[in-house]
């Protein structure tokens, strides 16, 4: 092979390198409009439109319809769907069919077991409900008697299910990515803000005889500068379920993706309009003579009359 030959052998091969990393890659922010019903057509799986689901009666579950932002390569969406969306940009549509096997699983008749009526609620002791048997979901398919015929498959296994996407654009702006981990998360989308702090930090410092194995390890204090993203607590998000079983591994998720040095948490507690609470500073039975002289000019009571008849009552 002559030398201008091995050459154009090299130039096609990064002309294929560059092609490969054309579009969306994993690890990429990328919001995207689906909506996936089962391949029959006849349930629908999961949408982001608001008109599909008014239509099919799932619009008022306290779910906003609107697009989504997911990371690709991070098993957000089935890995069928991700890989159609690699190497996309916005704008590119399609549709993808997901196999049961991949989607919820091949349906397993060892996966419907009989069980004592007695281990369900018994406001749940009917066909079609959602139950849960010594830690596992099901739901149930006949119940007789004191038995009940609980089915652990997922409602949706052996469904082929079919996607119809559109992307609707890379998401970039950092702010917007957390935004959109945590309303995917948790199901609602916190007030958030990225800032630059300067913290001190306390950093270990090289012992003067490094050959003192036994010396006692050296800290000086530095200012480093750390990028956090801020959170507002709303009641709504305290209270949330998710965020209160696993907020330590929501906090490092939105760290690693979005790649900021730490989340911080404020709760805000609104104020009462200057009403004072009893017994506390500021209020009628706090410290603090200026206030309370106040009020008794308000309430048109004169405070020295007050001692004389204290004074008195003493005598």
């Amino acid at each position: 092979m002559t030398e201008e030959e091995e050459a154009e052998l090299d130039e096609q091969a990064e002309d294929a390198d560059e092609a490969a990393t054309d579009g969306l890659q994993e690890g990429d922010f990328v919001e995207i409009e689906y909506t996936a019903y089962t391949a029959d057509g006849d349930q629908l799986v999961d949408t982001t439109d608001p008109d599909v689901a008014e239509e099919e009666g799932v619009d008022d579950q306290g779910q906003e319809f609107k697009p989504r932002t997911i990371v690709l390569g991070e098993g957000h969406i089935f890995e069928d769907v991700e890989d159609e969306l690699v190497g996309g940009e916005a704008g590119d549509e399609g549709t993808v069919t997901v196999p049961a096997e991949e989607a919820f699983g091949e349906y397993d008749p060892e996966n419907v077991e009989t069980v004592s009526a007695e281990k369900i609620d018994e406001d749940d002791r009917y066909p079609g409900a959602n139950v849960q048997v010594d830690g596992r979901q099901g739901y149930i398919s006949t119940i007789i008697g004191g038995r009940a015929r609980v089915d652990f498959n997922h409602p949706l296994a052996g469904e082929d299910v079919e996607y119809e996407y559109e992307i609707v654009d890379a998401v970039d702006d950092r702010e917007k990515q957390a935004a959109g981990l945590f309303e995917m998360m948790l199901g609602m989308e916190p007030e958030l803000w990225i800032e630059t702090d300067e913290v001190e930090e306390e950093v270990p410092v090289e012992p003067d005889d490094e050959d003192d194995e036994d010396a006692e390890p050296e800290f000086e204090t530095e200012v480093v500068e750390k990028e956090t993203l801020y959170l507002e607590a709303t009641p709504q998000m305290t209270m949330n379920q998710q965020w209160m079983m696993g907020k330590q591994q929501i906090g490092q998720q939105v760290i690693d993706q979005v790649g900021v040095d730490r989340v911080i948490v404020q709760e805000v507690i609104d104020g009462m309009g200057g009403m004072g609470m009893p017994g506390m500073m500021g209020g009628m039975g706090g410290a603090g003579g200026g206030d309370i002289e106040d009020a008794l000019e308000d309430a048109d009571v004169d405070a020295d009359e007050i001692v004389e008849e204290l004074e008195g009552a003493e005598e």
